[in-house]
């Protein structure tokens, strides 16, 4: 059981991460609001985590917003080498499962520096644009994480919930390292833009991995009895064998369904399964 048997992606070309990550949107409240039941426990999932392999934690300011960073650092900081934090900036929260874009210059700014100190960190390995505002050109938004890589405050800047267009606009302002769309087994539609990462060497980052289609019934259960796993293993095995581009960042708030999620770096599907699954 370790995320180092889902091999390595490159974040530009100074950064290599296993390709099973950790997504810390879920340690929050309910509706990603507030301070998670027991803090303690999510600490201890983010810290078991490391202590699997994971090597990348994707987080967001507007998680919480503000909790899931905080609990990143007073679990893992100081922060183990090797160990990249990324987060996102670009949307305001006013309650539970309420989102509001924001994407302004000057707020990406303010983001940028509330994430910084929450994270306590000098620099931030991979900061993302989190959405696209439809009030603020890609290219304003893109050009402020310009502005703070420049000032040493990012290493590397990401996109998040962007289509083809999107991101070619991105990519004329600044270098992009990843994009980060959902998608999942019947949640393809960013099949264009993992091409482009495949291609160009970005990563590619897939949110809501397990629930971006049906994990249940028909060949994924199948597969899942023969292999003795379970549908969502079979599910995260698909996803890294889809694309050497993939970096999957399933979250949970239990230790004991992060190990069978790392555990599914090991699970090796056949040519014929992958074909299989990626037909339905």
């Amino acid at each position: 059981m370790e995320a180092s048997a889902a091999g390595t992606v490159q974040l530009g070309v100074d950064l290599e991460v296993r390709r099973l990550g950790f997504g810390a949107m879920r340690l929050t409240g309910d509706g990603i609001w507030g301070p998670p039941p027991d803090p303690e426990r999510a600490k201890a999932v983010l810290r078991r985590a490391v202590d699997l392999g994971v090597s990348f934690i994707d987080t967001a300011d507007s998680y919480g917003p503000e909790v899931s960073e905080s609990l990143i650092a007073e679990a893992l900081h100081p922060y183990p080498g090797g160990l990249v934090i990324a987060t996102k900036g670009g949307f305001l929260r006013s309650g539970p499962g309420n989102w509001q874009r924001d994407c302004r210059p000057e707020h990406l700014r303010e983001a940028c520096e509330g994430s910084l100190r929450r994270l306590r960190l000098e620099r931030i390995d991979v900061y993302q644009l989190h959405a696209v505002d439809p009030d603020v050109p890609i290219e304003e938004s893109v050009g402020a994480l310009a502005e703070l890589r420049d000032e040493g405050k990012i290493a590397h800047i990401g996109v998040s919930n962007t289509g083809e267009s999107e991101l070619a606009r991105a990519r004329a302002v600044a270098p992009i390292v990843s994009a980060q769309n959902r998608y999942g087994l019947g949640a393809r539609a960013s099949d264009p833009v993992l091409g482009i990462c495949e291609r160009d060497g970005l990563a590619f980052i897939p949110w809501y991995p397990l629930g971006a289609g049906e994990v249940s019934g028909g060949p994924i259960e199948r597969i899942a009895r023969e292999h003795q796993v379970t549908p969502f293993q079979v599910a995260l095995a698909w996803l890294l064998a889809r694309s050497p581009a993939m970096l999957p960042i399933p979250g949970t708030s239990s230790v004991e369904h992060l190990e069978e999620n790392v555990a599914a770096a090991s699970l090796r599907l056949s040519e014929e399964e992958v074909s299989e699954l990626t037909s339905i």
